[in-house]
């Protein structure tokens, strides 16, 4: 029998380019939109809504709306997107101990 990999599993909930880098950041405690989107430097505003409303839509983030004006909103990491958070440790560490191959052979790094 064939090894299975669960990576089709991961990929699900953090395909694309934004949704790893987001959820580095949200590892640090809760984070307001504008935070987020300083932190994300090249994200657009539609991307980073988009991208914020599916992690919450798959339980990896908590939104919270103060119900206040100005308006006041924040996202929170939930335990189940800590345990994805902590999965994609070692892929940061591998890319930082890699980066300056990649920065040599890619000049977008």
């Amino acid at each position: 029998m064939e090894p299975v990999c669960g990576l089709d599993v991961a990929l699900r909930y953090i395909g694309g380019k934004w949704k790893p880098i987001l959820l580095f950041h949200f590892q640090h405690g809760p984070r307001r939109f504008g935070e987020i989107k300083r932190l994300a430097e090249g994200i657009s505003e539609k991307v980073l809504i988009q991208q914020l409303k599916d992690l919450t839509e798959d339980g990896i983030l908590v939104r919270h709306d103060f119900k206040e004006v100005p308006p006041r909103v924040e996202y929170t990491i939930t335990e189940f997107g800590r345990t994805l958070a902590h999965a994609l440790q070692p892929l940061c560490e591998w890319g930082n101990a890699n980066r300056a191959r990649a920065a040599a052979e890619h000049s977008d790094v």
